[in-house]
């Protein structure tokens, strides 16, 4: 069923990236999603990055309907379908996100106190929620050296001791989360990954988000580490939006 609500306000996280603020009473878990429709355009999932009233999406531009949804101002309506998905599994004990980019809008309602964050993108504009970590619990890593450690999320996790912590959250762009996977294979915390595919319907049936025969929008997007280890086809090909099968660079 196509929902709408009003946007109420809007804010500018980076260059790309906008956080947009609306009304709506209903419970969502973290990690859930919800399919966004721009009339007209299409429609694609977003995280719901603040799972209060008003709940929040955060919104980079990376195409036509995310770049039409970044343009939508307070006052305007906002439609979407959901909430969608199944949730991180929250455990007791100590907490390590990484996120790399867009990704930490999924991780977002994980950040408290006591939790640790590595937060990784490109440059410096590219570190969101960074600063909602507490000052000593949040390792920074960019591609260009522009803050914190130079190189990548995985280049990052190699100077932390995963062994501190209980439980670990992983999002971002598919070879950043590939090579984290084979990074936490060293340790032995509880890890889940949330996973990001191309999505058409949300609800099962187009089947574009599967993924060695998991269906993300049904079965994920959350997924443990074990699961994620025997997926054949992760870090290594994907569907892109007209169902032609990517092979990765690697």
């Amino acid at each position: 069923m196509m929902l709408n609500s009003t946007v109420l306000s809007t804010s500018r996280l980076s260059p790309n990236v906008k956080k947009l603020d609306f009304e709506w009473n209903v419970d969502v878990e973290p990690g859930q999603f919800i399919m966004i429709w721009s009339p007209g355009i299409g429609e694609i999932p977003m995280s719901v990055s603040h799972l209060g009233n008003p709940k929040s999406i955060t919104v980079k531009s990376y195409g036509i309907v995310s770049s039409r949804i970044m343009e939508l101002a307070p006052g305007e309506m906002i439609y979407f379908r959901g909430p969608f998905g199944n949730s991180f599994d929250i455990r007791k004990g100590k907490k390590l996100l990484i996120g790399g980019g867009s990704g930490m809008a999924s991780l977002h309602p994980l950040i408290g106190p006591g939790v640790h964050g590595l937060v990784a993108g490109r440059t410096s504009s590219d570190l969101l929620f960074s600063e909602e970590f507490e000052k000593d619990k949040v390792t920074l890593a960019t591609d260009d050296g522009s803050v914190g450690i130079r190189g990548t999320a995985v280049d990052a996790l190699r100077t932390i001791d995963v062994d501190q912590f209980d439980s670990v959250y992983v999002c971002g762009p598919e070879l950043m989360m590939y090579g984290v996977m084979k990074e936490l294979g060293k340790y032995s915390a509880f890890v889940q990954f949330s996973l990001e595919r191309n999505m058409k319907c949300g609800i099962g049936v187009c089947d574009s988000c599967s993924i060695d025969g998991f269906q993300l929008c049904t079965q994920g997007p959350v997924f443990e580490m074990e699961t994620v280890k025997n997926m054949r086809e992760f870090g290594k090909e994907r569907l892109n939006i007209s169902g032609r099968r990517i092979k990765y660079n690697l």
